[in-house]
């Protein structure tokens, strides 16, 4: 996976944490993590603002920041990027707790849905405007489990 390599890399000496952004980067965060070749942690965020297939604008935030993210180098690893909402808020979230650095690796970006400026500085693919299910992707809830990625 290029991506681990890269973050691999780019992180040499550091030792980053891993902000898993829960339910849809689970599998692909599993992936990247076991690649990356360095000492890291992992630690996870939930945060939503889609129902069924459309984001509701607002955001909920079931399980937050880990503590002392002070001076550390957070990688954010996501799903997908489309609006760019979550990321946003998550990237404000971040910077106000004096990281040391915040980069953002998604496994997909849609770069024709993007309505806040956000950065994807590691991704592995863009896609256009499709509704994708699968490898950790779902549809309220479900397809999460598919090991391929799927439009709907």
């Amino acid at each position: 996976m290029r991506l681990a390599e890269q973050l691999s890399i780019d992180y040499a000496g550091k030792k980053p944490i891993f902000l898993c952004v829960l339910n849809g980067s689970f599998i692909f965060a599993s992936d990247l993590v076991r690649r990356f070749t360095g000492n890291c942690e992992v630690c996870f965020i939930k945060m939503a603002s889609y129902d069924g297939d459309a984001s509701t604008g607002k955001m909920k935030i079931p399980i937050g920041l880990p503590e002392n993210l002070a001076g550390r180098h957070v990688i954010i690893v996501e799903d997908i990027v489309d609006t760019g909402f979550t990321m946003k808020n998550l990237k404000d979230m971040l910077h106000s707790q004096a990281t040391a650095s915040v980069r953002l690796a998604s496994l997909f970006i849609k770069p024709t849905k993007l309505k806040y400026d956000v950065k994807v500085d590691y991704c592995a693919f863009e896609i256009p405007d499709d509704f994708i299910v699968g490898y950790g992707l779902d549809y309220n809830g479900l397809y999460r489990n598919l090991p391929d990625i799927y439009a709907k």
